[in-house]
């Protein structure tokens, strides 16, 4: 727990700051005092809180995937315009040579074959030049024809994938207010739970959580399961001090800064700082780098919790994470324990720093 929230814990004294209170999800200890007759116990409060959050936060990340393929969409909505624009000028000039071409062949159009005009030709030799150059004129005309016929088509194509490209963005434009209203709804029964709860109940939750995570951290780094620190990569080395930039930095779902983040945010933006794009999404982040395991961990890979991979951070070293946590808080150091560790990935191959 943040000292932070510690202290708002000591403030609460409204609804209003009641609601800014936000708890890890994923940890759950023991109660450590039994509830009153007809409430809900403190780990039961927290249970409840963490399935809030994890919803929370699984709506984000599918808001998220929606926002990048909806401007994937736009960009190639954009592209195939251009080219379509492109092409339909050329298809323009391809009929105006078209034209051209016919008008001279009606004006210079005999019923003369140019064997008989060569027979009656006073001078031959005149004769089979022009031959070739009607000759060249006809290869000319099939030329241009070919042109303009494959102009025709590829107007034709590019405006029914332009067509296309539009629908889609339309259908990901809907679903993306449908999905930013599923965030917005989840956040809301995050603040009316938290806003039902007595300042002893938050302080409760608080030390619940405090207690919960130290021991997870604990069992983590006595099982063995990290090793001795290792140098990060170039990109790595990059990766974290961009990240440790953004501490103190508000949560906002959906951010991707500069003024503030949401867990992927902070991480794509992060490694795209340091040179190395990834993914938006944790999902795909999860899906599509490389897998590594904890005992290879070093600064700048990504730590991805819960099952459904719904949430990362950026490794540091020494068993701690940056991480933009949630609703309400800011950009902050927690311990790599903090949350369920679903794995670790690694976005770039480059070997280590030589620091």
């Amino acid at each position: 727990m943040s000292g932070r929230l510690l202290g708002l814990l000591g403030l609460v004294c409204t609804t209003t700051l009641a609601a800014q209170v936000l708890l890890t999800p994923g940890i759950a200890v023991a109660d450590p005092e039994p509830p009153v007759s007809g409430e809900r116990s403190v780990a039961e409060l927290l249970t409840d809180l963490q399935k809030l959050y994890r919803q929370a936060e699984q709506a984000t990340e599918t808001y998220n995937a929606t926002e990048e393929k909806l401007k994937e969409r736009r960009a190639e909505a954009e592209r195939l315009t251009a080219a379509l624009a492109r092409t339909r000028l050329s298809l323009q000039e391809s009929r105006g040579a078209a034209g051209r071409l016919a008008r001279q062949q009606y004006q210079t159009s005999t019923d003369i074959s140019p064997y008989v005009r060569l027979l009656l030709a006073r001078d031959p030799q005149h004769a089979l030049d022009q031959g070739q150059v009607i000759g060249r004129l006809a290869r000319e005309r099939v030329e241009t024809v070919g042109r303009l016929e494959g102009s025709e088509r590829k107007a034709d194509g590019l405006a029914r994938r332009a067509r296309a490209a539009l629908d889609e963005q339309l259908t990901l434009t809907e679903r993306r207010k449908k999905e930013r209203d599923a965030v917005r709804r989840r956040l809301d029964d995050v603040e009316e739970l938290l806003a039902s709860l007595t300042p002893d109940q938050l302080t409760a939750l608080a030390r619940l959580e405090r207690d919960g995570v130290a021991e997870a951290q604990e069992k983590l780094m006595d099982s063995g399961a990290l090793s001795d620190d290792r140098n990060p990569s170039t990109e790595g080395d990059r990766a974290v001090r961009y990240a440790v930039r953004q501490l103190g930095k508000p949560y906002e779902w959906g951010a991707e800064g500069p003024t503030s983040y949401d867990c992927s945010g902070l991480t794509s933006e992060a490694w795209r700082a340091a040179g190395s794009p990834i993914p938006r999404t944790s999902q795909e982040q999860w899906a599509e780098l490389q897998h590594i395991p904890l005992t290879e961990l070093r600064p700048g890979d990504l730590v991805v919790y819960f099952p459904e991979a719904t949430h990362v951070a950026i490794y540091l070293g020494e068993g701690r994470v940056v991480q933009a946590p949630r609703a309400g808080e800011e950009i902050k150091v927690s311990p790599i324990a903090a949350n369920p560790i679903l794995g670790a990935v690694r976005p770039d191959a480059s070997p280590p720093a030589k620091l």
